[in-house]
């Protein structure tokens, strides 16, 4: 019985849990192995359509066995033979392997990771608006944050001290993508503390003891929205480079809010005069 063709030319079939892409692929699961080779993972078709729009292309696409014939599967790898990307027709085995264990993908992509220089500060737009992270730990939240960034149409994010990975697993899934359209940024303490001295626009600051209601505060574009990391929110460094330090009010028995829902409302609140619904 003859072999079935494959999907596409130059597609290679593989089976070996033992292949090297394979190996790679499961590495890149290890901060270590990301911070190496300077690649990441992203998977599912949705994530992998808004990755094709922002502009990105893979250096490998590996999917499923039998589901790229035909649909967007197939549009998907069209763009990345014509891309230049190895593609990879895996057996249920190998993909249980480097997929996610729970909610797993048929397709997934591995992507250089890109991170960006500063933007002069004196010269930022009026629009501009960046946030400013200190020390999250939580990937979950980074890329939840990311998320409501790119909602916002926000500038990027700047990450400042010893962070988690953006492109960790759990921050590339809870972006939804957004990890393609989000400029990112990572500074030291002090070079952030010397950049921000020349910022021509606000520097907001989120901080339990501060005394303004972050819902009554005109913001001075351009704007840094500074936010600490879970717990132990701003450093006193970060904290003393703000312009202003706002508070969200809470009327319950919790004394502060998850970081990526605080972000989220601090940046809609900021861009309030901004969004409108589409027709309005």
């Amino acid at each position: 019985m003859s072999r079935p063709e494959p999907p596409h030319p130059g597609v290679r079939a593989i089976s070996s849990l033992q292949n090297e892409r394979v190996k790679l692929i499961r590495s890149l699961q290890m901060r270590k192995a990301r911070r190496d080779s300077g690649l990441f993972v992203a998977e599912g078709i949705s994530v992998l359509l808004t990755a094709r729009e922002a502009g990105w292309s893979p250096r490998v696409l590996l999917f499923l066995a039998g589901s790229a014939v035909q649909g967007v599967a197939r549009d998907l790898l069209v763009w990345a033979t014509g891309a230049g990307a190895e593609c990879l027709e895996v057996t249920p085995a190998v993909l249980a392997k480097v997929a996610a264990k729970d909610n797993p993908q048929t397709m997934l992509g591995v992507f250089a990771q890109r991170w960006a220089d500063a933007p002069p500060p004196g010269r930022a737009r009026e629009e501009a608006l960046w946030v400013v992270l200190e020390a999250i730990r939580d990937p979950g939240n980074l890329g939840t944050i990311i998320r409501t960034a790119d909602a916002v149409s926000a500038n990027g994010v700047m990450l400042i001290g010893t962070s988690c990975d953006p492109y960790a697993h759990e921050a590339v899934r809870a972006s939804m993508g957004s990890i393609f359209n989000v400029v990112l940024v990572r500074l030291s303490l002090e070079r952030f503390l010397g950049w921000a001295e020349a910022w021509n626009g606000d520097v907001i600051g989120t901080s339990l003891s501060a005394d303004e209601d972050f819902r009554a505060v005109v913001y001075r574009p351009p704007t840094l929205l500074v936010m600490g990391s879970e717990g132990p929110g701003l450093s006193p460094a970060l904290a003393a480079a703000c312009s202003r330090l706002v508070k969200i009010p809470m009327a319950g028995r919790l004394d502060s809010l998850n970081l990526a829902v605080a972000a989220g409302l601090m940046l809609y609140e900021i861009r309030r005069d901004r969004l409108q619904l589409a027709g309005s």
